[in-house]
């Protein structure tokens, strides 16, 4: 018979990579965590981890049991949530976002739903893709709005992720550079996509690490050295730097401050009226482009009040994105 409490342990190290790092989460010595998962192997009669200078690695043993091990934790998280909800006066669901994506996707879904369910006590985290999947596959959120670039997406039939994964829509990276920048000007007199060669010599101002891993590799494929002048974590925070001449940025396009104008793929540019920014503006690069792919996960585990709810809001999601359809 495996050990549970042995396989939480595992799980510790395979999240941190060592015993000493697991032991810190865990509150107690690395020779008391080293100790779990001897007597772990021993019982199954397997090596569940790698031991080297650098760390700790899973086997294909040890990954089956984290497996496992994730499984038992997000049953039991659930059914403690049930728990809770058996004496609670009011249903309770919560909702994991990207800050982006609650900023402007998530308030006209939940203006309705707020005001249709009075009685639900509602949470908002703000949280990236990398918390709030293992949020809701662990039962500390109802439904999670997420993203992930190019690439598989988070969950797929029949997998071991645990979720259940719509997708929403895609949300291309746009070029943001002031009004008077030659590159605007080009594309008002020919408006065709640009080409990162146009803007090689060109200092950046990057609103987030990822999209900033996402250029370098657009960078590579067209065999342009980038030039960075600022990684910042907010893309209001990077479009104010673009319009302080910092630099210019590449900023999803439902993380635009909501006067920029975003220029279409083919056409001109909207120089003109309420979508318009007097500094700034949105153009597209040309293909193969980055791009961020949306989606809403929820878990294959839901069942009762909470599930529906979140089921519900959901829908609401899908019927009110303004978002380009995926492919």
């Amino acid at each position: 018979m495996i050990d549970v409490q042995r396989l939480a342990v595992l799980r510790e190290v395979a999240r941190h990579g060592s015993f000493n790092r697991a032991a810190l989460a865990l509150h107690c010595t690395p020779s008391a965590v080293s100790q779990q998962i001897a007597a772990l192997e021993r019982g199954l009669g397997a090596p569940a981890v790698e031991r080297s200078t650098r760390g700790v690695t899973l086997t294909d043993a040890g990954r089956l049991l984290v497996e496992a091990a994730d499984s038992i934790a997000a049953e039991l998280a659930d059914t403690q949530r049930r728990i809770e909800q058996l004496t609670a006066e009011r249903t309770a669901l919560t909702i994991a976002t990207f800050a982006s994506g609650g900023r402007r996707l998530l308030p006209s879904a939940l203006s309705g739903f707020v005001a249709d369910h009075p009685e639900v006590e509602l949470t908002v985290l703000e949280a990236e893709p990398e918390e709030s999947l293992p949020g809701v596959r662990e039962g500390r959120a109802d439904l999670a709005l997420a993203y992930h670039f190019e690439g598989p997406p988070p969950a797929r039939p029949g997998d071991r992720s645990g979720l259940d994964w719509t997708p929403l829509g895609e949300d291309p990276l746009r070029v943001v550079l002031p009004r008077g920048h030659p590159a605007a000007a080009r594309y008002r007199q020919r408006p065709e996509p640009l080409h990162l060669a146009e803007l090689a010599d060109q200092r950046w101002v990057l609103g987030c690490r990822k999209s900033a891993s996402q250029l370098a590799g657009y960078a590579d494929l067209v065999g342009v050295e980038l030039r960075i002048s600022c990684t910042a974590t907010d893309y209001d925070f990077a479009q104010s730097l673009v319009r302080a001449g910092v630099g210019i940025a590449l900023i999803p396009e439902i993380g635009l401050i909501p006067e920029i104008g975003v220029a279409p793929e083919i056409g001109p540019t909207p120089d003109t009226g309420p979508a318009s920014h007097p500094e700034l503006t949105a153009l597209p690069l040309a293909e193969p482009s980055p791009r961020r792919h949306l989606g809403l996960a929820l878990s294959r585990r839901r069942r009762g009040p909470a599930a529906v709810l979140a089921e519900e809001l959901a829908s609401r999601l899908l019927g009110r994105t303004e978002l380009a359809a995926p492919p």
